[in-house]
């Protein structure tokens, strides 16, 4: 009954406000018809047949419009798939090498819905890449990730005071496969990394900040991070004990993101996210920095550069003598491929 009200309720706004599609000499017949929908049916994007409400074809239309307008009327979204592939050969070719293939994929997807003092926004990114090289020395260099990721972002925001929103914000990071460094000379790998080994959960409250439409600065004093290592092999390499599986973080971040359209074919993405450890070292800031350049060449072709900067010094990283320590982490990819984009990615 109260989802029915609800639905209800958002016709009747949107046949107020709808007056473009709706003859307004009927709206008292729309509106109970609206009504009587509502009341059948749990959301507003449910189908409807004219038979079911003994309705004629030019009702229903009008219905289905008002229907339309409301899915449309708080919503956007876009999707963005991109597929980079180069390959190699060499014969006889005297200053070395080997032949290769590679072969990267990407999708960024988001959702958001807007009203005049809150917001909802989701977005989610995948990426997957892989080199295979052909008559090298050792078997393991035959096929290396070079990426993935598998990101998901939603934000919850109600307008606090002009362009201040309070806010509520959760994150997951993990990815799809296993990744394996390559000690010199051996033809070995090692496992450093694995789906859910680690996964990050993020979970944060503050406040966020639009002084424009491209950027967001979003400032959580209470955030708590939750760090899962499934592989027991790797939970020392990435700060928790050998027996731990999750290990709590309560920490302040802070996570500025600018999405840009520069020109109708070129964008421009940046989320920079800074975390401070109350349990740990605070002053040992964590860094996360992710930067989308995408320059449209075609239709259905563009070249795109992807950075990927982190520094965590509770990440243990191996040297060329096999020493751990905390180091920087940093990560460039550069592809030209197909690419094609659907919803507001168009504008």
């Amino acid at each position: 009954m109260r989802r029915a009200l609800f639905v209800s309720i958002l016709l009747l706004i949107t046949c107020l406000f709808a007056q473009a599609q709706i003859d307004t000499t009927r709206y008292g017949e729309v509106i109970r018809l609206a009504m009587e929908i509502a009341s059948k049916v749990s959301h507003p994007a449910d189908s409807i047949t004219a038979s079911d409400f003994n309705i004629n074809t030019a009702t229903l239309g009008e219905l289905k419009a008002v229907q339309d307008s409301l899915r449309a009327m708080f919503w956007t979204k876009g999707t963005l798939l991109q597929l980079g592939f180069s390959q190699m050969a060499l014969s006889n070719w005297n200053a070395g090498g080997a032949d290769n293939l590679a072969l990267n994929a990407y999708v960024n997807m988001y959702r958001n819905y807007a009203l005049e003092n809150m917001f909802w926004e989701s977005r989610l990114q995948m990426g997957y890449g892989f080199m295979t090289s052909f008559g090298t020395k050792y078997k393991r260099d035959r096929f290396k990730k070079t990426d993935d990721r598998f990101i998901f972002d939603t934000k919850l925001g109600y307008r606090a005071i002009n362009d201040i929103f309070a806010s509520v914000m959760l994150n997951f990071r993990s990815q799809f496969a296993n990744g394996y460094t390559y000690p010199a000379d051996k033809d070995t790998s090692i496992v450093a990394s694995a789906p859910f080994s680690p996964a990050y959960f993020s979970l944060g409250t503050g406040l966020d900040y639009k002084p424009i439409e491209s950027l967001s600065i979003n400032v959580s004093p209470l955030t708590g991070n939750l760090v899962v290592v499934g592989k027991k092999e790797l939970r020392t390499k990435y700060g928790s004990r050998e027996d731990q599986l999750a290990r709590m973080q309560l920490g302040a971040q802070v996570k500025i993101d600018y999405k840009k359209m520069v020109t109708k074919s070129l964008i421009i993405e940046s989320t920079l996210n800074l975390f401070s450890d109350y349990l740990g070292i605070p002053q040992n800031i964590k860094v996360y920095w992710d930067l989308f350049l995408d320059a449209k060449l075609s239709k259905y072709f563009s070249t795109s550069i992807k950075t990927n900067l982190i520094y965590d010094d509770e990440i243990l990283i191996a040297d060329s003598g096999g020493v751990l320590a905390p180091r920087l982490q940093f990560k460039e990819m550069f592809s030209v491929g197909f690419s094609y984009t659907f919803g507001e990615f168009k504008k």
